[in-house]
């Protein structure tokens, strides 16, 4: 009888004790992952509103396309004075550069759409994993409560047989 009630009050303790360990453990990992999210979040923000013509590779590029534009708006005004060519051809050159220039910058928008396209995927694919693993981790946490009720409730069967009650 006394065998009975205490192998069950130890085998409920144990539970209880075993239970609350791993329920703080998978509450820290929650949090974790919580952060991680957060995290991911912070990086979503800049990475995706950043401006595409304010990167170093765009700036370069609209620096040398400016540069040749200027080198060719020299060239063929310097061109009309010598051979005697018209406005129209100096404008028709400028237009054409301007045009080149208004492609530059297009293209570097179309790169910067394509790259928020690209960081929008590796966002939503790291919270959908981040959001996998919260879900796991609340389940396991269930199943540690469940578990902890089924072994309360057997030690409570426990002290009922052994206190003859059952």
């Amino acid at each position: 009888m006394i065998g009975g009630i205490v192998g069950a009050a130890a085998g409920a303790a144990s539970s209880l004790l075993g239970s609350f360990g791993r329920n703080a453990a998978l509450k820290r990992q929650i949090r974790d992952l919580s952060a991680r999210k957060d995290a991911n979040q912070d990086w979503y923000d800049q990475r995706y509103n950043e401006d595409a013509t304010q990167k170093a590779d765009a700036q370069r590029m609209l620096a040398m396309t400016e540069e040749a534009i200027r080198n060719r708006n020299r060239q063929a005004a310097g061109t009309a004075a010598v051979m005697g060519g018209t406005e129209e051809s100096v404008a028709a050159t400028k237009a054409a550069n301007a045009q080149a220039l208004a492609d530059t910058a297009s293209q570097i928008a179309v790169a910067g759409d394509q790259r928020k396209a690209q960081v929008e995927s590796q966002y939503m694919a790291r919270n959908d994993a981040l959001d996998d693993q919260i879900g796991t981790l609340k389940g396991q946490k269930q199943n540690w409560a469940d578990m902890a009720g089924n072994a309360i409730g057997g030690a409570a069967e426990g002290f009922k047989a052994g206190f003859g009650l059952g």
